[in-house]
């Protein structure tokens, strides 16, 4: 693995913006890009040890700008660990942000309906997650520098919670507060899974967001994570399907709101820290 302090290095030359605060962009999120000026955009690609994106509706793309004056770096899109990709792969990029000077990281995401009272188009904001991915991306060799052992009493900050829930209220999003619960993935859950998910207290279940929690918490990152509720999980109650185009048509449908809420976090991140 290359080390993250090495790429930080590189892509400082390529822009003047030093943003506090960065994003991860996932299923759903990746048109809501509209309020942001945009001064640099790299494809992972072209950044080492970046993975290539393999999954419809993710860009691949690194872009810095600003919201209003608020600056801000962007992941659009992201691996997942179900594309074959170790876990130290995926959350390398989280790493490198680190480096860059982030202090703050909002990781969004699509996710299935496990509450029964959510409705598809909700959003929800993270207040604690389950991991059943099977892996952790603490595993390997020790980071230099890092601490071993992570504490995950608190991974979502509570002061970026309630940053979330006010740009919700600004950008008229219907915004819940829940446990999030992943897995490995890529096939949707059987209906028996999510009634078992239910009885551990999960209130959406996705496919990623977890691993990267866990590396930008070890990082010393403060957290905040918002789901886009995609779908029942569990399929559909009447035709028991559940498609990944479904996914991202629903989140292309609140494409406008997802924008301005976007904006209106980094705005008011901004002004918290002054």
């Amino acid at each position: 693995m290359l080390d993250p302090k090495a790429i930080a290095a590189m892509l400082k030359k390529e822009t003047p913006l030093r943003p506090a605060l960065g994003m991860v962009l996932g299923s759903g999120f990746q048109n809501a890009l509209d309020e942001l000026d945009a001064a640099r955009e790299i494809t992972y690609s072209q950044i080492p040890g970046f993975p290539t994106v393999g999954v419809t509706g993710h860009a691949g793309k690194l872009v810095v700008g600003t919201f209003d004056s608020a600056p801000v770096i962007v992941l659009k899109g992201r691996v997942h660990y179900y594309e074959g990709y170790e876990m130290d792969r995926l959350t390398f990029p989280v790493r490198v942000l680190a480096e860059l000077g982030v202090r703050t990281i909002l990781l969004t995401n699509a996710a299935g309906a496990v509450n029964t009272s959510y409705r598809t188009g909700d959003f929800m904001a993270v207040e604690d997650h389950i991991n059943f991915m099977g892996a952790n991306p603490l595993r390997g060799p020790a980071y230099p520098g890092l601490p071993r052992f992570v504490d995950l009493t608190r991974v979502y900050d509570r002061r970026l919670i309630d940053l979330a829930r006010k740009a919700a209220k600004a950008s008229r999003l219907r915004l819940r507060k829940g446990v999030y619960l992943a897995v490995s993935g890529p096939n949707y859950e059987t209906p028996a899974e999510i009634r078992a998910f239910r009885r551990l207290g999960a209130d959406a279940v996705g496919m990623s967001t977890v691993p990267e929690a866990i590396v930008a918490r070890q990082c010393g990152l403060a957290v905040a994570a918002v789901c886009c509720i995609t779908n029942k999980a569990g399929g559909d109650e009447k035709t028991g399907v559940l498609s990944h185009s479904d996914v991202v048509a629903t989140g292309e449908s609140k494409r406008n709101e997802m924008a301005w809420f976007l904006k209106t976090f980094a705005v008011l991140h901004a002004h918290a820290r002054r």
